[in-house]
C-alpha cells in the first residue's frame, strides 16, 4: 500500500497488513486458534491466516450474526475463534451473539473491528465505524481496545491469544504514524506515556496518538507544554494514569476518531468525575454526526480530526484553567 503524507512521522504498514501477518505469526503454530471471516478476507487481511492455515479458516459469507455464534461454539471447546468483518458490522450485525455468548457466557471469542473511524473511507457512512468503542464499552466482562500503530497492533494480536476472555479490538484499513519501536512493552490496562507536559494531557488513541504528537510539538512551540498519554486500552482504562495526569497538568484532551458520544472521551470524563478531578476538559472526535464519502486524509481534516483540530482544542482547553 503506498505510503501517505500525514506530516514529519514516520510511517509504517497499513494496519491491516499488520494484523493478517500478525495473525500467521502467533496463531501458526497454535492449533487452537481458529479464524472466521464474513467474506471479506482479502480487505480485513485474514487472508494470509487462510493460506498459511486453510484446514483453520471458515469464511462464512455475509453474515455476521452466524459468525459470532460459530466462533462461540468453537470457544466452547476451547478453541481461540478470531471473527472478522468491518467494524461497523462487527458491532452491530454481530451484537447479540456478543452480548450473549461474550457478554453474559464470557466465552473467550475475539471480536476484531477492521476499517475502524473513517478509514474505510469512500464506502461512506455505511461501512464508517464511529460508534463501535462505545458499544462494546458497554457490554460487561468485554475488554475493549484501540490500535494505534503497527507494533501495538502486532503485541494485542499475541495478546488477545494469551489472554481468556471476549474481547473487541478496533484496527484501520490504513497506515498509521509510527509511536512505539517493534521492542516496545505493552501491559494490558496500562496506558502509555509517550511525551511528558506540565500544561495539559491529551489522551488519545488510535490514529490521534500520532497526531497528538505532532500537536504537541506545534504548542510547544507556543508555550504551551503537553503531555501525550496512548490510552489504547479503552477497557480497562488507565484510571491512574489519568487521575495523576490531570492533577499534574490541569486540563485534560481527548482525542478519538470516534464519536464523541460514549467512546474514550465519555470514559475519561466518567472517570474525572467520579473522582472529584475536575479539570477543564475538551473533546476531539466527531461532533455527533455521521461523516461523508472522500479520501481518509480529507475526511479527518473536514471533521476536525486533524493536528490542527487537536491544537486548536488544547489551545481553548488551557485558556480555561483557573
Amino acid at each position: 500500500m503506498p505510503r501517505r503524507n500525514w506530516g514529519a512521522i514516520e510511517m509504517a504498514k497499513a494496519i491491516r497488513e499488520v494484523y493478517g501477518e500478525a495473525l500467521v505469526k502467533y496463531g501458526r503454530d497454535n492449533p487452537d486458534v481458529v479464524v472466521l471471516d464474513a467474506d471479506v478476507s482479502a480487505s480485513t487481511r485474514t487472508a494470509l491466516f487462510q493460506a498459511a492455515c486453510p484446514e483453520r479458516f471458515f469464511n462464512v459469507g455475509v453474515a455476521e450474526a452466524n459468525m459470532a455464534a460459530m466462533a462461540a461454539g468453537f470457544a466452547s471447546v476451547g478453541k481461540i475463534p478470531f471473527i472478522n468483518s468491518f467494524a461497523t458490522f462487527v458491532t452491530t450485525l454481530a451484537l447479540l451473539p456478543a452480548r450473549i455468548f461474550g457478554s453474559y457466557s464470557k466465552l473467550n471469542v475475539k471480536f476484531m473491528g477492521a476499517y475502524g473511524g473513517l478509514s474505510d473511507a469512500y464506502d461512506g457512512p455505511s461501512h464508517h465505524a464511529i460508534e463501535d468503542v462505545a458499544i462494546m464499552r458497554a457490554l460487561p466482562n468485554f475488554r475493549v481496545y484501540v490500535a494505534s500503530d503497527e507494533a501495538l497492533t502486532d503485541w494485542l494480536v499475541k495478546h488477545a491469544i494469551e489472554s481468556e476472555g471476549p474481547m473487541y479490538i478496533r484496527l484501520s484499513r490504513d497506515v498509521f504514524p509510527s509511536v512505539y519501536g517493534s521492542d516496545t512493552a505493552f501491559e494490558d490496562g496500562n496506558g502509555k506515556v509517550l511525551r511528558d507536559g506540565k500544561d495539559v494531557t491529551i489522551v488519545a488513541c488510535g490514529v490521534m496518538v500520532g497526531f497528538a504528537l505532532e500537536a504537541a510539538k506545534a504548542l510547544a512551540l507556543e508555550g504551551i507544554d503537553a503531555k501525550v498519554v496512548d490510552m489504547f486500552t479503552i477497557k480497562p482504562l488507565d484510571e491512574e494514569l489519568l487521575l495523576v495526569s490531570a492533577r499534574t497538568t490541569g486540563a485534560v484532551v481527548t482525542a478519538e476518531e470516534h464519536s464523541v458520544v460514549g467512546g474514550l472521551g465519555g470514559a475519561a470524563a466518567e472517570t474525572l468525575a467520579a473522582a472529584g478531578t475536575l479539570v477543564p476538559m475538551g473533546f476531539v472526535g466527531l461532533a455527533d454526526c455521521h461523516a461523508e464519502c472522500g479520501s481518509y486524509k480529507e475526511l479527518l481534516s473536514k471533521y476536525r480530526l486533524d493536528v490542527s483540530a487537536l491544537v486548536a482544542k488544547v489551545r481553548e482547553t488551557v485558556g480555561r484553567k483557573g
